[in-house]
């Protein structure tokens, strides 16, 4: 029997990765990582080294592109498969990042006068710039008892299309009259490939208040928002809302000729990259939830029953899985913040000691920091280093560390961290069942499972739950290849959904994390506590943490100003 394949294409905020995957069994054959060339530019623009304001997160489309240059040829040449047995694409990417084009697709940077224009760049899904715009969306939104407004648990985020769109009209009004339209990133690779200019349903539905009844928000709504919006859905958001599972296109013959593929090879509709790790990791029923743990952490939960949940990120019909609800909820700094505090605060003895240990430093704190009973550090730390995305929604908010002392040692502080998290995650689950909505059970997927056994035991004793850990390291890459298998359709090979895809391509492993009885209950007191500050900084009660950030920014306006 001939062999098939299929390729998913995952998008990071960093680099991308191409997968090439056996269709029959899930075999993870051939896998191959380009680093983007101009990395997260958060700081400066590139050639001009204009500065960037604070909360800016940009990208250059350019190296998306050169994931599919570099990545897909690698992956065939690596693997010896013939592009004839490639039946089928897809991708994921993070979201929103999002950009604006002209008429022909092609991105306003690309343009020699606007190449030191801000404004004309990829925003990247941590761009926290338009937390404004998003204040006074939520703000209208409730004013005018704006029904979609529930669906995303009463809050818009910064993150999010419309948000980062209006900050374009307000700070580059001429750059926002040049946007034919804003695209998300998924959305703008698949019209590389095929030519077909379709929007991803789960990027609409999850970023852009796309609903499959109801649409997007009616003219009334934007014109109050700014009467200059009032046609930004007609005009700026132009394109078919197409289903997950659908066949986007096939590949052009100048897409394949760079890919090194066949033309006319299905292209599966993009979805977002958290999301695609769903099906990757085998969870097609409702009550699953699949924990997506990288950099940030995205929780997504299957659902047979709509129910609109405080600061739930959102839910859309046939969001992730057809036929099901797909609910979205997150924390923006997961691994980011591990990371931060081994390139900024870990001192130098800890990182010789590693290096004499032959281990990584993170490998080093954590085997340090397992020596450590719960409760037994004095540390209470709350896991807002980048915001908080769920369940209050507030880009403004920032990290926190109660109990320092000056005996306090670099493992104690490393595990408050590893365990902030796990209750950040255990407010999520909290919100989805006291709402009403099951979480019967937990998958991890991404890097951090593989990685730190620890901090997924800490995940199992501060949650109570048992945590399964998909097989794949890379499930997003994964649960892509298997849409471009459903994408692809029987006739070729493929499948005729992805329940039945990911019956038979996902796997997860035999070793599971439970929760210690002991640990667990140690860990209730500590989440109490955790909820006691969650509730002081988060919601008003105190206020110091939007006054030092405003602080900030008075002052780094001034220094540029000089």
């Amino acid at each position: 029997m001939n062999k098939r394949y299929a390729i998913g294409v995952d998008y990071g905020t960093e680099s991308g990765r191409a997968l090439l995957v056996d269709v029959e069994n899930g075999r993870e054959v051939a896998a191959h990582v380009t680093p983007y060339p101009h990395g997260v530019m958060d700081e400066r623009l590139p050639g001009s080294g204009a500065l960037l304001a604070p909360d800016w997160a940009l990208q250059h489309p350019d190296d998306y592109l050169e994931v599919l240059r570099q990545s897909v040829p690698a992956v065939l040449e690596a693997s010896g498969v013939d592009p004839e047995q490639v039946i089928g694409i897809g991708i994921d990417f993070t979201a929103c990042t999002v950009l604006p084009v002209d008429e022909q697709g092609e991105p306003l940077c690309y343009q020699e006068a606007l190449k030191h224009e801000p404004h004309a760049y990829v925003k990247l899904w941590k761009h926290h710039a338009a937390q404004e715009e998003a204040n006074r969306i939520n703000a209208a939104a409730e004013k005018l008892g704006a029904a979609f407004l529930s669906r995303y648990g009463g809050k818009t985020s910064s993150e999010w299309l419309v948000a980062k769109a209006w900050q374009v009209l307000n700070e580059a009004p001429a750059l926002y009259e040049r946007t034919d339209r804003f695209m998300e990133a998924a959305d703008w690779v698949v019209l590389q490939m095929t030519g077909s200019a379709v929007r991803s349903s789960c990027c609409a539905g999850y970023k852009a208040f796309w609903h499959k009844a109801d649409g997007y928000p009616d003219q009334d709504f934007f014109r109050a928002l700014d009467p200059r919006l009032e046609s930004f859905v007609e005009t700026k958001l132009r394109g078919e809302v197409v289903s997950l599972g659908s066949k986007a296109g096939e590949l052009t013959a100048e897409a394949a000729a760079m890919m090194g593929l066949r033309p006319g090879t299905a292209v599966a509709v993009g979805i977002i990259d958290a999301h695609a790790g769903v099906p990757g990791t085998g969870a097609v029923r409702a009550g699953q939830m699949v924990m997506a743990m990288g950099t940030s952490l995205c929780h997504m939960l299957l659902s047979d029953k709509e129910i609109h949940a405080e600061g739930i990120c959102g839910v859309v019909e046939d969001g992730i899985i057809p036929g099901l609800y797909g609910y979205e909820a997150g924390q923006p700094a997961v691994g980011d913040i591990f990371g931060w505090y081994v390139e900024q605060a870990v001192p130098a003895y800890m990182k010789e000691a590693a290096d004499q240990a032959g281990i990584s430093v993170h490998a080093y704190l954590e085997r340090k920091a397992a020596e450590l009973k719960p409760g037994q550090h004095g540390l209470l730390a709350l896991d807002w280093w980048n915001g908080n995305r769920t369940v209050l929604v507030d880009a403004d908010l920032s990290g926190m560390i109660v109990g320092l002392t000056l005996q306090t040692k670099p493992e104690e502080i490393y595990r408050s961290l590893l365990e902030a998290t796990a209750f950040g995650t255990r407010k999520i689950i909290d919100t989805f069942t006291q709402a009403g909505i099951e979480v019967s059970e937990l998958f991890a997927c991404g890097g951090l499972p593989q990685r730190n056994r620890l901090l997924m035991q800490i995940y199992a004793d501060v949650t109570g739950r048992e945590i399964k850990i998909a097989d794949s390291v890379q499930t997003p890459a994964l649960g892509a290849a298997m849409f471009g298998a459903v994408a692809a359709g029987t006739g070729r090979g493929g499948y005729a959904d992805i329940a039945e895809a990911a019956a038979r391509m996902a796997r997860v492993r035999e070793e599971t994390y439970k929760p210690i009885r002991e640990n667990s209950e140690i860990y209730e007191e500590l989440y109490r506590e955790y909820n006691r500050l969650y509730e002081l900084f988060g919601r008003g009660g105190n206020d110091v943490m939007k006054s030092l950030k405003r602080m900030k920014l008075r002052q780094e306006e001034a220094v540029a100003v000089r």
